[in-house]
């Protein structure tokens, strides 16, 4: 399961930085957004993307053990979109060691045994 979870985040890495130099290249952001914020659904969308980059953030400021560390990839993420969660994903998969509690707990995982990671849940 692991390969495909990596295979699958290094797909969303690549379409992510074909998406933003796409954007950056060909688009005018701000002009852009301007316009866009009539529509209620790019507005519903926006919030939808938000509330995801909050979700992340507090999966990464819950398995970091540095603040510092997690808000730099919080920052990034709010920069950089979901090209920096699949980076992070990615960085959090190759320091696991194959160990899906430790991708998801990171540092926690090693302070909890199986029922104390399942009870907190």
């Amino acid at each position: 399961m692991m390969v495909i979870a990596r295979a699958l985040l290094v797909l969303g890495t690549l379409v992510m930085a074909v998406a933003l130099i796409y954007g950056f290249t060909r688009g005018d952001g701000w002009t852009e957004v301007a316009e866009l914020v009539a529509f209620p659904w790019f507005n519903v969308s926006l919030v939808d993307v938000y509330v995801g980059f909050g979700l992340f953030g507090g999966w990464i400021a819950f398995r970091e053990r540095s603040a510092a560390r997690a808000a730099g990839w919080i920052v990034a993420i709010l920069v950089l979109g979901n090209l920096a969660s699949c980076v992070y994903a990615l960085a959090a998969m190759s320091t696991c060691g194959g160990d899906w509690r430790r991708f998801w707990l990171g540092h926690r995982a090693a302070g909890m045994t199986e029922p104390q990671a399942s009870r907190r849940s």
